[in-house]
């Protein structure tokens, strides 16, 4: 097989645009596809400071290598969960990428917060990845806004994107479906969020990481066991399989017809305040989800002593 562009052998082929690469001609594609991204939707300028959230796994590693490449002020952030060996080699693969490429790196050890998910695990009578995301969700916010950045950026992929509109589609959950899409708007103790990836496959992100040398950690989270957010993965890789393209064509309209709908309900009755505990955006009566959370945790520290 040849490269479309430069007929040279290609490395790899994309099925979903009828196609194929050599490397070179790859990383341009890949590139050029996070550049429209951003573009298209406006997500950051470079006169931006964009901290990314650094996991340790390839598309948010692929995403600080190919956003700093274009030249856009960026710092990482990685959340230690606590999570035994598994946030350790996280922690040591996201720490040897910005050593190795002269990136800077906050790093925010949960412990110290007394939420490492092992004991909010322990803590919580509900499933624990629901309790997780809302943890890191409001510490790459709370860091984001506390350091001054202008911008926090995810590497969620087209994939994930997919995934997640599929199961809010689901579930019909209006308040999310308002929500989702690669930018949400700064508010009133929210910093702007977005997703640079939303236009590239998590094999796009996987090939980029490999050509680029880029050093990742992958391993399943011990406590992910029975997530449905993989099955609903699964069932859009086979949709994809069998009618190439049909992801991007789904996120692309649900982007262009279906959330601003969506995004108009919400505003009309979502009312937001200051968490009693910390001061955190609130839509709760008093506390917000992770003050609650910290509650339950020191409870039960207690109860053990």
């Amino acid at each position: 097989m040849k490269c479309r562009i430069c007929k040279r052998e290609a490395r790899v082929a994309l099925k979903s645009h009828n196609t194929a690469f050599c490397e070179t001609c790859f990383l341009e594609f890949f590139s050029r596809q996070v550049s429209r991204a951003i573009e298209s939707q406006g997500l950051m300028t470079h006169d931006d400071r964009v901290l990314v959230a650094l996991s340790g796994g390839k598309d948010s590693l692929a995403l600080m290598h190919e956003l700093a490449r274009q030249g856009y002020h960026v710092t990482g952030l990685h959340l230690d969960l606590g999570i035994g060996k598994s946030s350790r080699l996280a922690r040591e693969a996201v720490e040897d990428f910005c050593h190795k490429e002269h990136l800077s790196l906050l790093v925010k050890d949960l412990a110290s917060e007394h939420l490492a998910i092992p004991g909010v695990k322990e803590a919580l009578r509900r499933p624990i990845c629901s309790a997780c995301g809302s943890i890191k969700r409001y510490y790459f916010n709370k860091v984001a806004m506390d350091e001054g950045f202008t911008v926090l950026a995810t590497g969620h992929n087209l994939d994930d994107e997919v995934a997640r509109l599929f199961s809010n589609t689901l579930r019909w959950d209006t308040c999310y479906l308002g929500q989702q899409g690669p930018r949400l708007e700064a508010e009133d103790g929210f910093v702007r969020k977005v997703k640079p990836l939303w236009r590239l496959t998590e094999y796009e992100t996987a090939n980029y990481a490999f050509l680029c040398n880029i050093q990742t950690h992958y391993a399943p989270c011990p406590f992910s066991s029975g997530a449905s957010f993989s099955v609903l993965k699964s069932l859009m890789q086979r949709l994809e399989f069998l009618m190439p393209g049909r992801k991007i064509d789904f996120y692309q309209g649900f982007l262009k017809r279906g959330r601003p709908v969506f995004a108009s309900l919400e505003a009309q009755r979502t009312t937001l305040h200051a968490c009693a505990q910390c001061g955190y955006p609130t839509s709760a009566d008093e506390l917000c989800q992770v003050c609650r959370i910290r509650e339950q945790v020191a409870k039960k520290r207690t109860n053990k002593a």
